[in-house]
């Protein structure tokens, strides 16, 4: 009976029916497991070039430009003023001519003086307290820009957000090249309105050169009122 019952089976796989059926599925699976695959792939490519297109579009939004610097101001035809810069600005800015970079922040600035060096700027540090400037800061400052050739060379003065900046290039143009202060004083405004500090270290430097120079220039306007709690 179990021979009987074994051979039947054997015919009934055998016949064409079955055989076809079985293709079928195999042909069916083959189908299925090809378009899986595409659509993986496909997922795959459009993720990479979305990554990819994200990633450009970053590296565009965040490509330095002297826009992105804070408070970049062109004061003369041979001197910038600015916050303080990054290794991209400095590169920019030496492809704009500056040749000289003055920078008046205090404290350990050897990651500046690498970078400078390295783009071939000359450079120079004036240590400006932001609680306490001085007329020696400032004479020292002046020293150095009048060692700049201006027909030549073009010179940045710098700080952190460019109102230390702000005053010594207005006190400059001022007193050194004899610009109108009225002139000098809208780049200065721009940036900041100098508090009681500051304004009385400017007075002092504007007091020695009219000393120095037999004049009688003056700041027209007066200190910014200082903040009430």
């Amino acid at each position: 009976m179990k021979k009987t019952q074994t051979a039947a089976l054997g015919k009934i796989k055998n016949t064409p029916s079955l055989q076809k059926s079985t293709l079928r599925r195999v042909v069916a699976t083959a189908i299925i497991s090809l378009g899986l695959g595409l659509s993986l792939c496909a997922n795959a490519y459009h993720e990479g070039n979305s990554t990819q297109q994200a990633g450009n579009d970053m590296q565009m939004e965040t490509t330095p430009t002297l826009a992105t610097l804070i408070n970049f101001q062109e004061n003369g035809p041979f001197m910038y003023s600015s916050g303080l810069p990054n290794a991209a600005h400095f590169s920019l800015l030496k492809e704009k001519g500056v040749t000289h970079v003055i920078d008046l922040i205090p404290g350990d600035r050897s990651s500046e003086i690498l970078t400078t060096s390295e783009l071939g700027l000359d450079y120079f540090n004036v240590p400006v307290d932001w609680e306490g400037p001085t007329l020696a800061n400032f004479l020292n400052y002046a020293a150095f820009m009048q060692s700049v050739e201006v027909n030549e060379d073009k010179v940045l003065t710098h700080c952190k957000l460019n109102w230390r900046g702000a005053a010594f290039t207005y006190l400059y143009r001022i007193n050194v090249l004899g610009e109108n202060e009225q002139n000098a004083k809208k780049d200065l405004m721009a940036i900041w309105h100098p508090n009681p500090t500051w304004y009385a270290f400017m007075n002092d430097v504007i007091t020695h050169y009219n000393a120095l120079n037999n004049r009688q220039v003056a700041m027209s306007f007066d200190a910014a009122l200082p903040e009430s709690d």
